[in-house]
């Protein structure tokens, strides 16, 4: 049994459930992404408090993925790239407004993800999937960008981030909360508070009931389901239920990751119940690394990786992986498999039975024989930061072909990527080219990026050789999207989504001000 705290939520979703099928023909899949989360936020990557005993349980039953990586050290691209199987390069979720310039979707943005990108929920749709998002959507939320216009069959959740609380009639409006394609209510209003001040809130609460009871629900025999289930309250301004309010020794943001960790109990728990468990896959990362410059007290921990979110270093990209699936998963699994959340797509369409899409650029490898047999292929991964490849990692070296945390402007007001840990020339004020003779690290031996090798030695030359050839190849085939993330405008904010006249919750649109968006890093 997973352990729990209080009542549990599980018992009450299964007076109300029927029996499920436990031996459908196809599997049921359940993506589980954190937001902010960084490697050293769990038990079982090193956490020294121990305070996600079912994460940490999860990965003991099932596979520990060591070199698991997000595609973008910010939200939105890295959202699009899971769901799409590409980097943001390619499905448009970057800006070239400036150079290297991290992007994302805040409620002024016009772009957002486009109708030729093929998701997983619409590849799914092709053997019958019932598909369900709960929680952050983060690829556009325009109505033609929501999540029911791109292959989800149902949604609880939002569409930007929870910042707030607005005014709501004057600057801002406060974010959406959607069931399905339309508003429900807003963020910092009625039961969808978060209280600044304690950082108490239910949001957490509803999107562990919301995936409870869509697991649960009666469906036609054998039709298989799957849940991305993108809670975030480790974010900043994190939050969690009253009940978790000062549970951890690590603070707020500990009572959030616990909250979440007995969620995933809650979840775990009901896949057991409904005899679900051997036929369902549950992945289990976050969307990129920690937020440093939100610490000590609204942020997590990257372990050993130099930085954190924002930031092409280690600890921007390098994240928690599990992969449970009993019976299928041998448990104890430990695999050093170069993977990404882009291999989400192409894993869940092998054990799908599912063809790819064939008349386009993926960036997704079935992570199918590395999870069941314990195979290793050797392959690149790549490093972006909006427009820019700024480095690779091939076997247990990283190239660095540009380095840059943030520019001084903002790090003499306080806003430090990577504070405690300034390597010198390496995490550098200013965007330096290295591309002729890029810095070198070995991963095995120096995690943390602290010593680089030395560009006279042999194995120097020999790994910038190999290396060299891989971005050589990816530059001369790679074809860019239109860029999704160059215009903002105050007219798109949420001022009156779907469903606002049935609330009376509509509010003045203002005249629209298109403009380029300024990413300062």
């Amino acid at each position: 049994m997973y352990s729990g705290m209080g009542k549990s939520i599980s018992l009450v979703v299964l007076m109300f459930c029927v029996i499920m099928q436990a031996d459908a023909t196809l599997p049921n899949f359940i993506i589980m992404l954190m937001d902010d989360m960084g490697y050293g936020d769990l038990g079982v990557f090193g956490e020294p408090n121990k305070e996600t005993p079912n994460l940490d349980r999860m990965a003991r039953e099932g596979a520990l993925l060591t070199d698991f990586y997000t595609a973008n050290p910010l939200c939105s691209p890295s959202r699009a790239a899971l769901l799409s199987g590409r980097l943001p390069i390619r499905n448009g979720f970057y800006t070239d407004n400036a150079h290297a310039r991290n992007a994302y979707t805040p409620q002024d943005i016009v772009g957002g993800i486009q109708d030729d990108e093929i998701l997983i929920p619409e590849l799914l749709q092709k053997a019958g999937y019932n598909s369900k998002i709960v929680g952050k959507w983060h690829l556009g939320h325009q109505p033609q960008f929501l999540p029911l216009k791109h292959g989800f069959d149902e949604w609880f959740g939002a569409p930007n981030c929870h910042f707030g609380p607005y005014n709501n009639n004057k600057t801002m409006p406060n974010i959406p909360v959607y069931r399905n394609d339309k508003m429900v209510g807003r963020y910092y209003e009625g039961a969808y508070n978060i209280d600044r001040a304690t950082g108490e809130s239910n949001l957490t609460l509803f999107y562990i009931t919301e995936a409870l009871e869509f697991i649960s629900k009666p469906r036609p025999k054998d039709q298989p389901f799957f849940l991305y289930w993108a809670p975030d309250s480790t974010h900043a301004p994190v939050y969690s239920s009253k009940k978790f309010l000062g549970s951890s020794r690590r603070g707020i943001y500990g009572d959030a990751v616990r909250e979440l960790d007995w969620g995933v109990g809650e979840l775990m728990l009901t896949l057991n119940s409904l005899n679900l468990s051997s036929n369902t896959l549950v992945l289990f990362s976050s969307d990129n690394g920690a937020s440093l410059f939100s610490g000590p007290v609204q942020g997590g921990s990257n372990g050993p990786f130099l930085c954190g979110k924002e930031t092409t270093f280690e600890g921007g990209l390098h994240e928690p992986g599990i992969a449970w699936w009993p019976g299928t998963i041998p448990s104890g699994t430990i695999s050093h498999q170069s993977a990404t959340v882009m291999d989400y797509m192409a894993t869940l369409a092998d054990f799908a039975g599912l063809p790819l899409p064939s008349d386009r650029q993926l960036d997704s490898m079935s992570l199918r024989q590395a999870l069941t047999n314990g195979s290793e292929v050797k392959r690149p991964v790549y490093y972006y930061r909006g427009n820019e490849l700024m480095a690779v990692r091939y076997g247990l070296y990283k190239a660095h072909l540009w380095t840059w945390t943030n520019g001084m402007d903002e790090f003499n007001h306080g806003i430090n990527f990577c504070p405690g840990e300034e390597v010198e020339g390496v995490t550098t004020h200013n965007q330096t080219d290295h591309s002729s003779q890029p810095i070198i690290f070995h991963l095995g031996r120096d995690p943390g990026e602290k010593y680089p090798l030395g560009v006279r030695s042999a194995e120097y030359k020999a790994v910038w050789a190999d290396i060299q050839v891989i971005v050589d190849a990816h530059k001369k085939g790679l074809k860019p999207a239109k860029p999704q993330l160059n215009y903002c405008d105050n007219a798109v904010m949420n001022w009156a989504p779907p469903g606002c006249k049935e609330l009376n919750a509509c509010l003045p649109v203002p005249k629209s001000t298109l403009k380029k968006c300024v990413w300062p890093h």
